[in-house]
């Protein structure tokens, strides 16, 4: 059937008329929405494909009873924009204000419903180009050496039309429902289609397969009705709050936890669906067995003929029939429309639903074709956001950096300001970075030093996966060191068997930073970029290679990384460490002192006072100085003459008396000037 199809798919490319786009975007759900944002701001020839005659048509059915367990954070007692993306975890990246979630709903947990809505507005409103009720069902190569990648994608819809494209981004999602075959498992009721009216289920025993979100959304919506419910699945529970993932179990549906543990007649059973089978009695009752049970034994010929578990052991866990018994097994992606050559391969192991992907989003088996939104979730599962529509509107806008680079020459965003903003710039953003911190340890700012370290240049969320490939992935050269700033959790604090309310569970002390348990900001120092080898051979968890210097700042329990000598102190120290200068900012006053006293002048009086933008002394100023113990009171001096004691000229000649040093006549120092 393959083969058939892909030769009628040749058949119909040779014959038929190719509609050519530069980048031609599968799925207009919203990763494929927030591409199509990037692209037609960079004003780029694209097309994206929606087989639905909406946007978001995943969320049209799921979750199945409606409610997202994305938060949409109303308040956060800032108006800072970009820190409010840090609890705003359901608006995609624009300029536009009017598309942000908050305006939309006002729930913590919003319906899904709402972002159907949202996500038809955001395609509209900016008039994003969406080909709807196109469902592209072959995707194959066409080798051609004046292509960007050497090959171009030759796609193939529904009613036989053919688009031909440059690059391809895939943003499908995962959206074919898992299943597991076992003896018995055509009497199992899908996620997919399972009834969502309570009363369906009243006075009924249920068996649930799944230990997910949409399991124990199932339960949470018929657990007041059902005579008790089971929930079986090969691993153990994982509570978001103790993995610190996302994707895990969320408070909000956790209702059964509470039944299981207060023994109100449900539970928890952990075993391998595959060694699992289901018999049906006469009644419609379905008996839960073992496989190897069933071996060389007629299953037709009826229940009593048939030796159970119970048989043999009288207190066998799921003894009791069941009336129903429903899959809640989560979603894979579609491999079925790529042609092998392509490549495209999933997975291994827990991460073989998703394609597999290099940790800059592209396909390892087809340059040019790159992996969007939930789908590309291989490069941080079960670490980090990039599953969810908070994680992925940030990598995706990096794959669109990366394209640009590679496709238009545009380098990397970045900005460049002198070596005495170093310790601002990196606050400020640890500070209000929504990026860095929702794809902790996946997303990093870099920072690249000029040399002599006089300037450096800041490029931000860049995919800490490919560091080693820094220079060519984004256009901008390291050759004087850098520093990477990401967030990270304490090392071993996250995980399913682990408790995370234990007593003395934070840090407090600036000494202990390294401890630190909870989100919070690590600055790596290298003095050259990494190599692909040192990448490969980082430390297991480490995101990074070991640096020649870390830092890491105390976490903090407002996450207000701002005080003076717990946070910004012992950073400005870890700077001047790597660096060998020093990063304070002084008073003109010191400055002059300085130009007399040392053969170099600190960064900021070489690129404030020496330029002739130093602060002038006041005498407002100068007393927050001397109470701050920044400056001796020379107010308390008698001056020469008449000259008052808030006189710049003043100052300047009392504190070279004060230090030993000649005061000579203006005249004579522009004489020795001349001469």
């Amino acid at each position: 059937l393959g083969l058939a199809l892909y030769a009628s798919s040749l058949c119909a490319v040779s014959g038929g008329t190719l509609l050519y786009h530069d980048y031609c975007v599968i799925g207009a759900g919203p990763a494929g929405l927030q591409a199509a944002y990037f692209l037609q701001q960079a004003g780029r020839d694209y097309i994206v494909f929606e087989r639905s005659h909406a946007p978001g048509s995943f969320f049209a059915l799921y979750p199945r009873h409606r409610k997202l367990i994305s938060i949409n954070k109303q308040y956060t007692g800032k108006s800072n924009s970009e820190f409010n993306l840090r609890h705003d975890w359901n608006s995609l990246l624009s300029h536009d204000r009017r598309l942000l979630f908050r305006r939309y709903s006002r729930d913590f947990f919003p319906n899904a419903d709402t972002m159907v809505r949202y996500l038809e507005d955001f395609a509209s409103l900016l008039k994003l180009r969406v080909q709807y009720n196109t469902a592209i069902i072959h995707v194959t190569l066409e080798k051609n050496e004046q292509a960007w990648n050497g090959h171009y994608f030759l796609l193939t819809d529904q009613d036989r039309k053919n688009y031909k494209c440059s690059c391809l981004l895939v943003a499908a999602g995962t959206w074919v429902p898992n299943v597991v075959n076992f003896p018995g498992s055509e009497y199992v009721e899908g996620y997919e289609t399972v009834s969502i009216n309570p009363e369906d289920f009243a006075g009924q025993t249920v068996l649930i397969l799944g230990r997910g979100n949409s399991a124990f959304e199932t339960a949470e919506n018929i657990l007041g009705v059902t005579n008790f419910i089971h929930m079986v699945s090969r691993s153990r529970v994982r509570l978001s709050w103790a993995t610190h993932y996302v994707g895990d179990l969320r408070a909000i549906n956790n209702g059964l936890l509470d039944t299981y543990q207060l023994k109100s007649l449900d539970g928890l059973l952990e075993g391998d669906l595959e060694d699992l089978a289901i018999v049906k009695d006469k009644k419609g009752k379905l008996h839960i067995t073992l496989r190897f049970y069933l071996e060389n034994r007629n299953i037709s010929a009826g229940i009593d003929s048939l030796t159970l578990p119970q048989d043999e052991l009288d207190n066998f866990a799921t003894r009791a029939p069941y009336d129903r018994v429903i899959r809640c097994l989560g979603w894979k992606f579609d491999f079925s429309i790529y042609n092998r050559s392509l490549r495209i391969m999933p997975g291994k192991g827990n991460i073989k639903k998703y394609p597999q992907i290099k940790p800059s989003y592209e396909s390892r088996g087809t340059r040019g074709l790159f992996i969007l939104g939930t789908a590309s979730h291989s490069v941080d599962f079960r670490k980090s956001a990039g599953g969810f529509i908070h994680g992925f509107r940030y990598t995706t806008r990096a794959v669109h950096r990366l394209l640009e680079n590679r496709h238009h020459g545009v380098p990397w965003p970045s900005t460049v300001y002198p070596i005495t903003q170093l310790t601002n710039s990196i606050i400020k953003r640890v500070n209000e970075a929504s990026g860095l911190y929702q794809m902790f340890s996946v997303l990093a700012d870099i920072i690249l030093l000029r040399e002599n370290a006089t300037a450096f240049e800041y490029l931000e969320e860049y995919p800490t996966g490919v560091l080693a490939e820094l220079e060519m992935q984004t256009g901008r050269k390291a050759h004087s060191g850098l520093f990477v700033i990401i967030m990270e959790y304490g090392r071993n604090f996250s995980g399913a068997d682990k408790d995370v309310f234990y007593y003395s569970r934070a840090v407090g002390e600036a000494q202990h930073a390294w401890q630190s348990n909870f989100l919070h900001p690590v600055i790596y120092y290298y003095k050259h970029l990494p190599t692909e080898r040192e990448m490969r051979l980082r430390p297991p968890d480490w995101p990074l290679p070991r640096p020649n210097a870390i830092h890491h700042i105390v976490e903090d329990f407002l996450t207000d990384w701002t005080a003076p000598n717990a946070h910004i102190l012992p950073l400005r120290r870890f700077l001047e460490n790597c660096l060998g200068t020093d990063l304070r900012n002084f008073f003109a006053e010191s400055c002059f002192l300085f130009a007399f006293t040392h053969q170099k002048l600190p960064p900021s009086c070489q690129q404030g006072y020496v330029g002739m933008q130093g602060v002038v002394g006041s005498q407002e100023l100068r007393q927050h100085a001397v109470q701050a113990g920044l400056l001796q009171d020379y107010t308390r001096t008698d001056f020469l003459g008449d000259t008052p004691p808030d006189s710049h000229d003043g100052s300047q000649e009392q504190l070279m008396r004060d230090h030993g040093i000649p005061v000579r006549p203006l005249q004579h120092l522009v004489n020795a000037k001349d001469e």
